[in-house]
């Protein structure tokens, strides 16, 4: 394996293609190029009443990782970025990260939802859910995704939940992965850019994200503006790995001035705070217009700001008598960062509206890399696919589809192979004093927040794919 291999786990934007609005459903399917007699929803054929089935689990359940040890290569680097550590296969998930970027659609309804509203602080309620649903895939899912390779793109069409996506790492070193979604009736257009930076504490590894993500409401002609949160693996070393989310997560709505301002809140030394998410929405004068609250885990609901003060106000005098009994009870464990008891239930306000609830996972998720249903299906490589994606697509990674078999020791062979092809393209690149040339994404500038973001140049789905780099 190589030095080159960057360690990170999902966390988390950009600019539009031409623009979308006024654009049919018909128009977007005629620009996907495909035969809709033969190959509709990626060439394969639909079930009855015209509802695709995708596959409900993966080709072979996960391996044991009780055997393994990453303390002889992580403990020379407390307090250091993660940026060239070698980390070993048995740690990853049968996925790349752009496809794990991808599970930001899980909930697109969410934005459908959208369309139809008059009001802009109810579409600023659903967009906060939007936000907070991105990021609920990785609760329990501390398996890392593949690195992309440079030049390695992926695709994703779903006409039931009308949307199609194309993302492209841009860069290496630093890794940036480029992605654009859009609505295939022209409703939304949702992009980004994403670098994560990770660093290793001695018991955690933690992941800031980089990048902005950005939400278009073509209908309304309203964009909005967000970062996702920290995110931190806990017992990377020794005891159970858990996922917590953290830190300020702010919204805005670059038409109206509105905002929403979200706290993921670390879980406390007795882990009350465990999951919790809390927020309000305020106009551009800053006048609270409403409550935002729940778990990233599990559901999001909205209330009035007086009727919120007033049942937490209710609530904390029940809660002083029993954080004193914790007290007493509560003892460091040096060994390993116990993870807090989870409380399954939010305690909901009266007059609360339920903006998102998660889906239940599969039963036989614990032993499928802790995987959605939406995420079981990512790598899935369907009939007729072959004909039409580009050969850079992540489906065809040898590495990844060796260990999606569980063929654990094909899938390190071909991921070394890989990551030494890669070396040999940059250096012969270097030889001839050359840049690498992105294929679909360029530099650019967001126009609403005016930082340098990776800017969608369109024609992907044209599905001219000539010369495209060999890079598996």
């Amino acid at each position: 394996m190589s030095n080159d291999d960057e360690f990170f786990d999902a966390v988390t934007g950009l600019e539009s293609d031409e623009s979308c609005e006024g654009l049919s459903e018909a128009s977007f399917k005629d620009a996907q190029g495909i035969d809709s007699s033969s190959q509709k929803n990626n060439g394969s054929v639909p079930q009855e009443n015209g509802i695709k089935k995708h596959r409900t689990s993966l080709p072979a359940p996960m391996f044991s990782r009780n055997n393994i040890s990453v303390w002889s290569i992580l403990k020379k680097c407390i307090g250091l970025e993660l940026s060239k550590i070698t980390m070993p296969i048995a740690f990853n998930e049968p996925l790349s990260f752009l496809q794990r970027i991808t599970e930001y659609m899980e909930h697109t309804y969410l934005i459908n939802r959208t369309s139809s509203m008059s009001d802009s602080i109810e579409r600023m309620r659903a967009v906060a859910a939007f936000a907070v649903s991105a990021v609920a895939s990785q609760w329990d899912r501390t398996g890392k995704p593949f690195n992309p390779l440079l030049g390695e793109t992926y695709e994703l069409i779903r006409e039931d939940q009308d949307f199609r996506i194309v993302s492209e790492q841009v860069s290496h070193h630093p890794p940036v992965s480029a992605f654009h979604a859009e609505s295939l009736a022209g409703d939304f257009v949702f992009h980004g850019s994403i670098y994560p930076k990770l660093k290793f504490w001695g018991k955690s590894v933690e992941a800031e994200p980089k990048g902005t993500i950005t939400l278009e409401l073509l209908k309304h002609r309203e964009a909005y503006t967000w970062s996702n949160p920290n995110c931190c693996v806990h017992n990377v070393i020794l005891g159970k790995l858990w996922i917590e989310q953290y830190g300020t997560v702010e919204i805005v709505n670059h038409s109206t001035g509105d905002k929403c301002v979200l706290n993921f809140k670390p879980c406390g030394m007795f882990g009350k705070e465990l999951h919790k998410v809390e927020g309000y929405i305020q106009d551009k004068s800053k006048k609270k217009l409403a409550v935002i609250y729940g778990k990233w885990t599990e559901c999001m609901w909205s209330v009035d700001p007086q009727a919120y003060e007033a049942h937490k106000k209710s609530e904390k005098k029940g809660d002083n008598k029993k954080q004193k009994n914790d007290e007493l009870e509560g003892a460091e464990n040096d060994d390993a960062d116990d993870m807090p008891e989870v409380q399954e239930t939010v305690s909901v306000v009266p007059g609360s509206t339920l903006l998102w609830r998660i889906d239940s996972r599969p039963a036989h998720s614990s032993v499928m890399y802790n995987f959605t249903n939406f995420a079981m299906c990512l790598n899935e490589l369907e009939p007729g696919m072959e004909a039409i994606l580009p050969h850079t697509d992540c489906r065809f990674r040898p590495d990844i589809r060796a260990m999606e078999n569980s063929n654990m020791d094909e899938a390190s062979k071909e991921k070394e192979r890989l990551e030494e092809k890669q070396r040999a393209a940059r250096k012969e690149r270097a030889k001839r004093d050359e840049e690498w040339s992105t294929r679909w994404f360029q530099m650019g500038t967001n126009p609403y927040t005016g930082s340098q973001d990776w800017i969608y140049t369109g024609g992907y789905f044209n599905r001219n794919y000539q010369d495209l780099p060999d890079i598996y």
